[in-house]
């Protein structure tokens, strides 16, 4: 069937004197190849490609980051001084750049191309008198995921124009006549060779690479001799397209939610174009799922296995890893930080515990630059700056973020914090974010929202804010709170960027200026936490999670974590090792192996609330405990037991809210 559709789309031009030099309609696809239709052509076909319903028939789906088809020197039939192009093209996302939907360019500016630009332009460019000459339609004219019918005419020492859809969409006025390559190939769904991003912030902290188109293209063709405006509207109305298949590119969606508390191996999928290119088997990525709340933390390789908090509607608030970067004329890569890990050669991510009270996980990275190379190895050892980042989670969708270095390997200048809303696809920064965008806090219950439209951190707003609550458009929202000594910053930034998470060109920093892919919003506010320094390492601790808590909910909250109840404790052979703020949990140390009894005093109050507290005993040895809330068995508990090389351990979570003194008894 669709051989005769192509003759009857043919046989007009044919009649008018044009002649088809070179057609894929990707109907014949064999052994990586395309076979064209009457000269048995095969065409390499490059990368991960798929098979695709087309306009008519099959099409080829491109992934834009490896697929391309290739037409050999020897096979490249070039046209006269009249030609036209033409092809059918369904986008997922815009290019990263211009990207030629076919293009015979070589190294000198010799050819012709019929290219898409970043913005949905579509440009029919021509070598004439050493230098390109474009034909160019507005911005926006490529809607995504739908097909366009593209056409270019070239009249030598006349005119170019440019046809979407059967209408004129640009034309121009030419001199001469296009100057064909003598030994250049035809290069099909991207760029001949590697360039940068549009719209970067800093040209010497990006590399140019090859990028290409993500979509779907079919009947493509070549002819020489210059269509008419009538024709061109013919062959377009002739044919009856459908929806093509290309979904939307959203953030990664749990298939299915366990129902239980827990960390997760698992390997999260984005799109077939953008998995494929991964050279890695199962479970690469690691999720925690909660029993009593629909919020996960997700550590993926989209984000560089930087964790993100995902609410109940798939609203994604991520954080800034630590970051570094040289000053002056020294400042030739741009930033170090794990965005711009894109392979995760530095960035990983593993289980350390996990039972029914508590996950811990562990996320290993080196700041890297967008030039793959890592921050100041030593010139002896080898060794760069690395970060380790533990992260204590528990079940009320809550956890203490550790992040910890050598001292003296990753800066100055660094930056140690930065929240990271990220946006769907198509989604706004007031789609997902209130008018006042956050609301700032400290332990005294003072609050200030911040607004959107805010330029700069006005002079009389305080800096010493220890709370923050992201106003998502979510029921869950997400919320940091850090040790008093905090500084925060306010600021909001109107354009977003889009070099992460998920895209894979190596770049440091581009603006946002379409909606067509995942995107990081605002970068504020930013907080100079308090360091700590415990022999050889240097680190910082904040309370992270997403719930419904108000924010004097939270404020009382972070307070448990800031200002710990003083513990006491009752019952021979254990022994307190105080609160540790970077597990937010108490420590407890057996040291009497027939001890069974451990009666724990909280000294709650209105300076020192309990909330939520856990508790670790060391060496219980146990695999069963009885756990009383103030004489009465609770069924507000969780407790977790630990196999350890020296020991079994006990962890205790429980469901308190109280600002009065809490006893806890614990019995094997």
């Amino acid at each position: 069937m669709k051989n005769l559709i192509c003759l009857f789309l043919i046989t007009p031009c044919l009649a008018m004197g044009q002649k088809v030099l070179m057609q894929w309609d990707f109907d014949n696809i064999t052994n990586r190849t395309c076979i064209e239709p009457g000269t048995g052509i095969a065409d390499t076909i490059e990368g991960n490609f798929e098979e695709a319903p087309g306009v008519a028939g099959k099409g080829l789906r491109l992934d834009g980051f490896t697929t391309r088809v290739v037409r050999s020197a020897a096979g490249l039939k070039n046209p006269g001084s009249d030609f036209s192009v033409e092809a059918w093209v369904s986008l997922g996302e815009y290019p990263w750049n211009w990207c030629p939907v076919i293009t015979t360019e070589s190294d000198e500016v010799k050819g012709y191309r019929l290219t898409i630009g970043p913005l949905g332009q579509v440009s029919l460019e021509v070598a004439i008198g050493e230098q390109w000459i474009c034909c160019t339609s507005a911005e926006e004219t490529m809607p995504l995921r739908k097909w366009m019918h593209l056409a270019g005419v070239c009249r030598g020492g006349k005119e170019m124009s440019l046809y979407v859809n059967g209408e004129l969409a640009a034309s121009v006025p030419i001199n001469g006549s296009v100057i064909h390559a003598a030994k250049a190939q035809g290069v099909l769904g991207m760029v001949a060779a590697p360039a940068k991003p549009s719209d970067i912030i800093r040209t010497w902290g990006t590399m140019s690479d090859y990028y290409g188109l993500e979509g779907i293209v079919d009947e493509v063709r070549v002819y020489d001799g210059a269509m008419s405006a009538k024709q061109i509207k013919e062959r377009y109305s002739a044919v009856t397209v459908g929806v093509p298949d290309i979904p939307v590119h959203r953030l990664p969606v749990l298939e299915k939610h366990p129902g239980r508390f827990g960390a997760y191996y698992t390997k999260l999928k984005y799109f077939p174009g953008w998995d494929n290119t991964w050279p890695v088997d199962n479970d690469p990525d690691v999720v925690v799922c909660f029993d009593m709340s629909p919020v996960k933390l997700v550590f993926w390789r989209g984000t560089r296995y930087g964790p993100a908090w995902v609410s109940e509607n798939e609203n994604w608030m991520a954080d800034q890893s630590v970051e570094t970067w040289a000053s002056g004329k020294n400042d030739t890569e741009g930033c170090f930080e794990h965005m711009q890990d894109r392979h995760c050669r530095f960035s990983h991510v593993r289980i350390i515990e996990n039972t029914a009270s508590r996950a811990v996980v562990h996320w290993r990275y080196a700041p890297v630059s967008s030039h793959d190379n890592t921050w100041k190895p030593d010139e002896k050892t080898g060794w760069e700056g690395w970060v380790d980042e533990y992260y204590y989670v528990y079940p009320d969708a809550s956890g203490v973020r550790k992040v910890s270095w050598n001292k003296g390997t990753i800066g100055p200048p660094v930056q140690y914090q930065e929240s990271l809303p990220l946006l769907q696809p198509g989604q706004r920064k007031t789609d997902l974010l209130d008018k006042d965008y956050v609301t700032i806090g400290d332990y005294d219950f003072n609050q200030r929202p911040v607004p959107q439209d805010l330029p700069s951190q006005p002079a009389d707003w305080p800096k010493n804010c220890t709370v923050q609550q992201f106003n998502f458009k979510s029921e869950n929202k997400p919320f940091i709170c850090f040790e008093p000594g905090n500084r925060m910053f306010v600021r909001y930034v109107a354009l977003g960027y889009n070099h992460f998470p998920v895209g894979q060109a190596r770049c440091d920093g581009r603006w946002i200026r379409m909606l067509d892919r995942p995107s990081h919003v605002s970068s504020s506010p930013v907080s100079d936490p308090v360091i700590h320094e415990n022999g050889n390492r240097g680190y910082w601790n904040g309370l992270y999670g997403m719930n419904r808590m108000s924010m004097n909910e939270l404020i009382q909250f972070g307070r448990s974590w800031a200002y710990p109840a003083e513990l006491s404790l009752t019952g021979s052979g254990f022994a307190s090792r105080g609160y540790d703020k970077s597990q937010r949990c108490y420590q407890i140390e057996g040291n009497d192996p027939g001890g069974r009894f451990l009666e724990i005093d909280l000294q709650g109050s209105k300076d020192s609330p309990v909330v939520n507290p856990a508790i670790r005993v060391r060496n219980w040895n146990s695999d069963e405990a009885k756990i009383l809330i103030n004489g009465i068995p609770s069924d507000h508990c969780r407790m977790g037991f630990s196999h350890e090389l020296d020991g079994t351990d006990l962890v205790l979570f429980a469901f308190i809210n109280q600002t009065a003194p809490v006893k806890i008894t614990v019995a094997k």
